[in-house]
């Protein structure tokens, strides 16, 4: 039979009982809600008649809807994109109802406020071996933790929020092996892209991915969250990686993680969670990270990327009719075609930010590539941080000024331009490089034209006015 998985391991500890099928009742340790949801998910439970049965394991943060102005004031917010429902109702709502709850809410400016995906682990509320929701796709960005999250839909929160539970098909495994050594200019990012790239937004459908391999255990924890966040891109709602001493490192002293005498006992518990040496894995992939340059992505899904400094490819090479067609559709979209190079092609827009790359380190990376440069004169060129305490903490680096003094928006933590909910959009035609996880028709805006990539790589494109390979961008001028 073989050992058992990380991902069975954890599975196994929160089912209550099983449903049949293959279907299991699961205990939730820790449900995450945003803007979106928090109101009326509480509002529909209420119209029920039925309160919210563990509100102390429930968190919620406005990220979706709230605008990232400078200087906003608590309360400013802009309308939904869809036009339907006003962001200011959905957060005066979600004030509301969390509070009445008895549910924790991180306001506006306050610390702990941001990107669901970023807040958690920051705070302490991620932890190994923990099972958590919420109602977002990218909650498999937990999993860097060791945890197992995975995203859920709007009945289910509601679910959650009155039983604590959840009925949830078990899926099959997949171990995606990453060794090798990164080269210079490759990180995290680059590294899923590729693999994305490789093997398909559909190759883990239906599957729990745990990485492993020397790539990946080098990788810091914030580096892991990344690879974890684009898990979904690659079609599965959960990605794991094993904990270990980098992650309690990470995890120690953190506002909600164990402290004291409970400390050690923890650790204890969190370093068994690792798959068995003889654990058996329903499929198997490998990288090697040595074959990895940065990475851009050219069409319309995240599979649509190559190296940085790689042409667009040609779709009629390709066998399959329907993709042929998508990616024909993909290259008119984009306003690309095939043989074209994409690094030197003029941009408009570079976003840094997102729950994919709006954490400290990114922010880092970002700013190591701009000091001393200055944004190219047609670009707007924007940095979101993904929470409250990474825009303090990256003020008290400095590195606000950085990005200030190269010419780039230092905007407050939200979501932001990642998927345009609160009314922050790209123009209808102009091209983006930009640090988020999706590039699908209107993403970030009707018409926009948005290529992902790494921090290192959107802060070169800002620089360069165009699709740039850091690697090769000319000394800074010391100003």
């Amino acid at each position: 039979m073989g050992g058992e998985t990380l991902f069975g391991r954890i599975w196994n500890l929160h089912r209550i009982k099983p449903l049949g099928g293959g279907v299991d009742l699961l205990f939730v340790d820790r449900h995450l809600v945003h803007d979106l949801e928090a109101g009326p998910r509480l509002a529909a439970l209420a119209a029920r008649g039925l309160p919210v049965l563990r509100p102390d394991l429930t968190f919620a943060t406005p990220d979706h809807a709230v605008v990232t102005t400078p200087g906003r004031a608590t309360a400013a917010t802009a309308a939904a994109a869809d036009g339907t429902t006003s962001a200011g109702s959905l957060l005066a709502d979600m004030r509301r109802r969390t509070a009445a709850a008895g549910i924790k809410l991180f306001d506006l400016g306050e610390p702990g406020q941001g990107i669901v995906h970023v807040i958690g682990p920051e705070l302490g509320l991620s932890l190994p071996g923990l099972l958590i929701v919420c109602g977002d796709s990218h909650t498999c960005t937990h999993g860097g933790l060791g945890a197992l999250a995975f995203g859920i839909g709007s009945s289910e929160v509601e679910h959650v929020l009155a039983t604590q539970s959840l009925r949830q098909s078990r899926p099959a495994t997949l171990r995606l092996r990453i060794d090798g050594r990164r080269a210079p200019g490759v990180g995290a990012k680059d590294l899923m892209l590729y693999a994305i790239g490789r093997f398909g937004t559909a190759a883990a459908r239906g599957h729990a991915i745990e990485y492993a391999g020397a790539a990946v255990v080098a990788l810091d924890v914030e580096a892991r969250l990344t690879l974890c966040n684009l898990s979904i891109e690659m079609g599965a709602k959960i990605g794991m990686i094993a904990p270990d001493s980098t992650v309690f490192e990470y995890i120690a002293g953190r506002h909600y993680a164990p402290k004291g005498a409970q400390w050690e006992p923890a650790v204890a518990a969190w370093s068994a969670l690792a798959s068995d040496a003889d654990a058996v894995f329903d499929r198997e992939l490998c990288v090697d990270a040595a074959a990895v340059a940065p990475q851009i992505t050219w069409g319309t899904s995240p599979q649509d990327v190559v190296g940085i400094d790689a042409v667009v490819p040609d779709p009629d090479a390709v066998g399959d009719p329907a993709l042929r067609r998508s990616r024909r559709a993909a290259l008119d979209y984009m306003g690309l075609s095939p043989g074209q190079r994409l690094e030197g092609t003029p941009i408009d827009w570079v976003f840094i930010g997102s729950c994919t790359n709006g954490r400290l380190s990114d922010l880092r990376e970002a700013a190591a590539v701009v000091r001393g440069r200055r944004v190219a004169a047609r670009v707007n060129a924007w940095v979101v941080p993904g929470s409250e305490n990474v825009r303090r903490a990256a003020r008290a680096e400095g590195l606000d000024k950085i990005f200030l003094e190269a010419g780039f928006q230092w905007r407050e933590p939200g979501c932001s331009l990642c998927l345009g909910a609160n009314g922050e959009l790209i123009p209808p035609g102009q091209r983006s490089v930009s640090t988020t996880n999706r590039n699908f028709v209107g993403r970030q805006g009707p018409g926009a034209r948005t290529h992902i990539a790494s921090p290192a790589t959107a802060a070169a494109a800002a620089i360069a006015g165009a699709i740039a390979d850091v690697r090769k961008l000319p000394p800074a001028q010391v100003r």
